[in-house]
């Protein structure tokens, strides 16, 4: 779109295009906790935009089940591996396995999440570790064995996938705000580091998703008001598609008309 100059003499006109900078065709991706909900849409979208994409999670079966849907579905190339975030150990063999499989990673997206949510005084040492060492010390561990590789490629994008509770305490969830508070702070950390280096950092947060998070029963079906999962995944494509020039460290996602 162009300004007309007799709308405001004596200003420079100026075109206004869309920018489609970056090229995730032929890319190599790995998403964590990518078995179903948000981790999977997001999964779906990258190989749909021709990426190829390396899914991990905890469970072998529903990995490997979550792998052979998204070849039906959106075929290109697709691998996967159980990988437990909280374990460095296993993150440094499974992004190994990505930099094999694939020959380099362009985009990480720490995806993989839990939530136990108690009043703080009968929150268990064993809960506030799990929920703390997932959210938070998964996506470091993710980061610190993936950087490498990038840096080997000349760059590429880190997504975190985080939360409005990052940001909007709530009761019961000291464990759960504690590690999405903290998964912001370290997201921010990381964009400063590594933007000389051509790796973009976004951490995004969502509010209500439908996904079966939570609780237990698949949630596929998105209400009338929540945020779909595919939404989310809307998101990562358009960071990525975004001029490099601009760094569009952290995004809101809330639903539009929630229940009054």
């Amino acid at each position: 779109m162009e300004q007309n100059p007799r709308e405001n003499p004596g200003a420079p006109t100026r075109k206004y295009v869309v920018a489609m900078h970056t090229n995730i065709e032929n890319k190599v991706a790995v998403v964590t906790g990518a078995s179903r909900g948000i981790g999977y849409s997001i999964a779906q979208a990258l190989l749909e935009n021709g990426a190829s994409v390396v899914i991990g999670s905890r469970n072998e079966k529903e990995i490997e089940a979550a792998a052979e849907a998204l070849r039906s579905h959106s075929g290109g190339h697709v691998a996967a591996a159980p990988m437990d975030v909280r374990d460095y150990k296993q993150v440094e063999r499974f992004i190994a396995s990505a930099e094999r499989e694939f020959g380099g990673i362009d985009i990480l997206v720490n995806n993989a999440g839990i939530g136990l949510f108690s009043p703080v005084d009968e929150l268990a040492p064993e809960q506030w570790d799990a929920v703390i060492q997932t959210n938070l010390s998964g996506p470091f561990y993710c980061i610190r064995a993936a950087v490498p590789v990038m840096k080997r490629r000349g760059g590429g994008y880190i997504f975190n996938i985080s939360s409005l509770a990052g940001k909007n305490a709530f009761a019961g969830g000291a464990a759960y705000n504690a590690s999405k508070f903290g998964l912001n702070g370290f997201s921010e950390a990381a964009m400063l580091d590594l933007r000389y280096e051509n790796i973009r950092v976004s951490y995004i947060m969502p509010g209500t998703v439908e996904t079966s998070f939570g609780r237990s029963g698949a949630a596929n079906k998105t209400s009338s008001w929540k945020i779909g999962s595919q939404d989310v995944a809307q998101v990562v494509i358009d960071l990525l598609r975004s001029d490099p020039r601009v760094m569009l460290s952290r995004v809101e996602m809330r639903p539009s008309k929630p229940p009054r």
